[in-house]
C-alpha cells in the first residue's frame, strides 16, 4: 500500500499533537486526507505563540496520557484504524529533574496508549515514536543497529529503552503478529529517530530552540558539550518513515511490525558545535560560545544509528543535506518572525516540497508512490534486545 493514498479518508490519533514533531505529523496526515484527531496536554505558551490557532487547527483531547481510563475514553470516542504515538516526556535535562514523572509518561503512558488500542476494534495499527536513545549506549564510533541491546543511563534513555520493551510486550502478547489468538488484527511497530531539528520547535535545553532565542534576545547560545556527535536530520525525515511505516501496517505487513531505525547516514553525523555555527550562518545573527555546565549531568557524547534496516526493507531514505537542513529549518523561523500567522502556510509549503522530493528518489518513489513493499523478513524477526539484522553478523561488546 502506497503511501500517498494509504491514510486518504482514514481516522488517524496522534498522540502529543500539540507537540513539535506531533505537530508536523497532524499537518502532514492532514495533506495526506486523513481524519486527524489528537491527544495531549495542552500546548505550552512557546507553542501556542509559536504555532498561532494551534489548539483550532485539529480537533483534540486535552488529556494525559498517565490517567489509563482518560486515555481509553478518547480513544473510544475517536474510533481510530491508527495510532501513531508520539506524547512523551522528551528532555534529557527534564529528566533529571523529575524522573518519576519522566518514567511515569514515557513508559506507563505507551502501555496506556497501546491498551487502550488493543481494546478497539476500530484499530488496524500503532506506530510507537521511541528515540535513538532507546540503546545502550557504549559510545561506539559506528551506528547502533535495531538489534542492539536496549537501556539508558539517564532517565530518558531508560525510560525509552523501557518504552521499546513495552511495545514488544503488546505485539509479542496481543497483536495478529503474536502466537495469541486475536480477535481483531491489529499490528505495533516502533520508529526509532535522532535529534531532529526543523522549524517550531520551542522546548527549553534543545539547541535550535535555544539559537532561536538567543538570536531574538541578541545574546550567545551557551553550549554545554560542543563536541556531542547526534544524528542530526529534519523532522519531515523521520515522519517520512512512520508515515511509510503506518501504511504497511495498515495494510497488514505483519513483517513490519518490530523496531526500526530512522536515522542520517552515519558518515554525516555533526557535533553540536557545527550544527550551532550554521544555524547562526544561515540566520545571519547570533553568536556562539563555549560554557560547561556548573552542575556535571551525564549526557551520551557520541550517539550514531545504523538504519540500514529501513533503507533495504522499507525504501527509506533520509533526503536532505546538513546544509537543505538548516536552511528549511532557518527558512520556517524566518516566516514566523515575519509573520507569525504564516507558519501553517511555510508548513506545508515544506511538506510539499519533500514530497517532491520523495518524487524525484528512485527509491522512495516507489515505496511511497508506487508498488514497494516491505519484504519477507519474517526469517529475522527480531527481539528486542538480542536477536541480529538481517546480512549482519552479531558485534562484540
Amino acid at each position: 500500500m502506497e503511501v500517498a493514498t494509504a491514510y486518504q479518508g482514514r481516522s488517524a490519533l496522534v498522540t502529543g499533537s500539540t507537540g513539535f514533531k506531533g505537530t508536523w505529523l497532524c499537518a502532514w496526515l492532514e495533506q495526506l486526507g486523513a481524519q486527524v484527531t489528537g491527544l495531549a496536554l495542552s500546548p505550552t505558551a512557546n507553542m501556542r505563540s509559536g504555532w498561532p490557532g494551534i489548539e483550532q487547527r485539529f480537533p483534540w483531547h486535552c488529556v494525559d496520557i498517565r490517567e489509563l481510563q482518560a486515555v481509553q475514553d478518547a480513544a473510544a470516542k475517536t474510533q481510530p484504524e491508527i495510532i501513531f504515538h508520539m506524547a512523551a516526556q522528551p528532555l534529557v535535562r527534564e529528566s533529571y529533574r523529575t524522573p518519576v514523572e519522566t518514567l511515569a509518561a514515557n513508559v506507563m503512558g505507551t502501555a496506556h496508549v497501546l491498551e487502550a488500542a488493543r481494546r478497539l476494534d476500530s484499530v488496524r495499527a500503532v506506530v510507537v515514536i521511541s528515540s535513538d536513545k532507546c540503546y545502550a549506549n557504549r559510545e561506539w564510533q559506528w551506528g547502533y543497529r535495531e538489534s542492539e541491546a536496549m537501556g539508558g543511563d539517564d532517565p530518558y534513555s531508560a525510560s525509552k529503552g523501557c518504552t521499546e520493551l513495552v511495545t514488544a510486550c503488546y505485539r509479542n502478547s496481543f497483536s495478529s503478529s503474536s502466537s495469541n489468538d486475536c480477535a481483531t488484527p491489529w499490528l505495533v511497530a516502533s520508529g526509532r529517530a535522532g535529534n531532529v531539528i526543523g522549524g517550531g520547535d520551542w522546548a527549553a535545553d534543545r539547541l535550535i530552540p535555544d539559537i532561536i532565542r538567543s538570536a531574538i534576545d541578541n545574546q550567545p547560545i551557551e553550549l554545554r558539550y560542543p563536541q556531542a556527535v547526534r544524528p542530526w536530520q529534519h523532522v519531515l525525515e523521520p515522519l517520512s518513515g512512520y508515515l511509510l511505516l503506518g501504511a504497511q501496517l495498515l495494510n497488514q505487513q505483519a513483517s513490519a511490525a518490530q523496531g526500526w531505525n530512522f536515522g542520517p547516514h552515519t558518515d554525516r553525523s555533526m557535533t553540536v558545535r557545527e550544527i550551532a555555527d550554521a544555524v547562526v550562518r544561515v540566520l545571519g545573527s547570533g553568536s556562539v560560545v563555549e560554557r560547561p555546565p556548573a552542575v556535571q549531568l551525564k549526557e551520551a557524547t557520541l550517539l550514531k544509528l545504523d538504519s540500514s534496516l529501513s533503507h533495504n526493507l522499507l525504501g527509506w531514505r533520509a533526503l536532505l543535506s546538513d546544509q537543505q537542513r538548516i536552511q528549511w529549518t532557518a527558512d520556517w523561523y524566518r516566516a514566523w518572525q515575519a509573520d507569525a500567522n504564516s507558519v501553517w502556510d511555510k508548513t506545508q509549503t515544506q511538506i510539499t516540497a519533500y514530497q517532491d522530493r520523495i518524487r524525484q528518489h528512485d527509491t522512495m518513489s516507489a515505496a511511497w508512490y508506487g508498488t514497494a513493499s516491505v519484504l519477507d523478513v519474517s526469517h529475522s524477526s527480531q527481539s528486542v534486545s538480542s536477536a541480529d539484522s538481517p546480512s549482519m553478523a552479531p558485534r562484540a561488546a
